[in-house]
């Protein structure tokens, strides 16, 4: 269960991670001025979105990265990283077009530049208004974990298994499986809502 639950996590703060670099640069893209930009992002993050989890990493496993022989770990954290970083992009896209175009002609007003404006002024505003969305995904991608098992790698949800086939007990190892993923996403709430409250706290000060 130790061995399980650390992989979880392992995969779930990587994948984060990546998506939300990944979300970052596409969600830059899809506002971008660029035809081409926005159509690369368009195309990834209605694939991916519109592609179950589970079907995406068998893809990537089975098909794209079988010749490569990589280990399945990676694999995952990859597969991961990519669907989470579909889902970042909208998250990142609507944060910063949801900022009062106000801000950002005041900006250019005052002599900064696009990415000057972008940076300095948007940004920070973007980042606050996306956080409660953005511990949704990081919580659903915890859940969304679960999955890995599909190609063997030995996540919490896998070794709950494990010990059910050993023991043919099913109660006891499902049943701490779903108390580990009900006290890791109920943690990780009141982290994230207790950053809230210090933003918000920071802005009224």
């Amino acid at each position: 269960m130790l061995q399980g639950l650390g992989t979880t996590v392992l995969i779930a703060i990587c994948a984060i991670l990546i998506g939300t670099v990944l979300g970052c640069v596409f969600a830059l893209m899809k506002i971008s001025e660029n035809k081409f930009l926005r159509a690369v992002a368009e195309v990834y993050t209605t694939v991916i979105r519109g592609i179950p989890l589970a079907t995406q990493l068998m893809i990537f496993y089975f098909v794209i990265f079988a010749p490569t022989g990589m280990d399945r770990l990676l694999v995952a954290i990859i597969s991961y990283g990519i669907n989470s970083g579909a889902y970042c992009t909208e998250i990142f896209r609507a944060g910063i077009q949801g900022v009062d175009i106000g801000q950002t002609e005041a900006g250019r007003s005052l002599g900064l530049s696009k990415w000057q404006t972008l940076y300095k002024i948007v940004l920070p505003q973007a980042v606050k208004a996306v956080l409660p969305t953005y511990t949704s995904e990081f919580i659903v991608l915890i859940k969304e974990t679960s999955v890995a098992s599909f190609i063997a790698v030995m996540d919490l949800t896998k070794a709950g298994d494990k010990i059910r086939n050993a023991t043919y007990n099913a109660w006891i190892p499902l049943l701490t499986c779903a108390v580990i993923y009900l006290c890791l996403t109920l943690g990780l709430t009141k982290l994230f809502s207790l950053i809230e409250k210090r933003m918000a706290k920071s802005d009224r000060s």
